[in-house]
């Protein structure tokens, strides 16, 4: 065999060998080993609310279950909406809450009356209250225990900041003897409202997320955190315990949720006729529907 030959037999194979290497079009792209996971939930809370508020230098003690306040509000509880979005250990959370409570003469105690002005037994709520509240902030999974059969345990640690947007609304029967000028409440046809501008903070807030999984389907969360520190409110806290149950479909699961929550807040601004407070704690069950791809 020539020279010249078995150089070309030679850079032949080479060739055919670099080729067949290289992968073809119709070869898929390899996987993310560790791609995006996105729960979204709907949730209805069915809130009861315990506390007080300041408004215009009156004080009301409140004190009302669900049932209460949906016969006076104007929504029939909170809704809320939650949107997490996790790679690998780490990731994104928002969470928001609409609620307009009217809170029943029956349901406020007037804390410090002044002659010729009382908690109104006339209008449709003797005090309605307005709230638009969002969280938003980072998860890190601290540590995490794998168990038997899909189940594990672990545990998130939480920082973020929550938004307070809040409007408040008392209705009073009124008469000549109070001095409205002093107190800046309008008055119309014997009410008298004592009415707050838009009340906005941002609070800072950390904690901590507990959650097992018993199955691939069903799981368990606990959550709790605390925040404001006088850097916005006071004090603020939260906890949130649930249950979910997934259905499986291809590609996403679609999941029933029951659980329990409690918020409480305790805000102070201005003072005399300008004094605001809120000192409340929502509380009760939720229930709603989550989808996570």
């Amino acid at each position: 065999m020539s020279r010249s030959l078995f150089a070309f037999l030679v850079a032949s194979a080479l060739v055919i060998g670099s080729a067949s290497a290289q992968p073809t079009a119709a070869d898929p792209p390899p996987a993310d080993p560790d791609p995006w996971r996105i729960n979204l939930a709907l949730y209805g809370w069915a809130m009861s609310v315990s506390g007080n508020v300041t408004v215009r230098n009156q004080t009301l003690d409140t004190n009302a279950s669900f049932l209460d306040l949906v016969q006076k509000s104007n929504s029939l509880g909170g809704f809320m909406g939650y949107f997490e979005a996790d790679k690998g250990r780490a990731g994104l959370y928002a969470d928001l809450v609409y609620t307009n409570l009217g809170f029943g003469a029956d349901h406020v105690g007037y804390r410090n009356p002044i002659f010729g002005l009382r908690i109104t037994t006339t209008a449709s709520a003797a005090l309605t209250y307005q709230m638009f509240i969002v969280d938003v902030g980072g998860i890190y999974e601290l540590v995490r225990w794998p168990g038997a059969e899909g189940s594990s345990t672990a545990i998130d640690g939480l920082l973020g900041f929550r938004y307070w947007n809040n409007s408040i609304a008392a209705s009073f029967d009124a008469t000549a003897n109070v001095n409205f000028s002093n107190l800046h409440i309008e008055r119309s046809f014997g009410i008298a409202v004592a009415r707050s501008d838009v009340v906005q903070w941002v609070d800072p807030v950390f904690g901590l997320r507990l959650r097992h999984r018993f199955t691939p389907n069903q799981e368990i969360f606990v959550r709790g955190d605390i925040g404001g520190f006088g850097l916005g409110s006071q004090f603020t806290w939260q906890a949130v315990a649930v249950y979910s149950y997934a259905w499986q479909f291809t590609g996403y699961q679609i999941a029933a949720a029951l659980g329990f929550r409690a918020l409480g807040v305790n805000y102070t601004s201005g003072s005399g006729v300008d004094a605001l407070g809120i000192n409340q704690v929502l509380y009760g069950p939720i229930i709603g529907a989550s989808f996570r791809f």
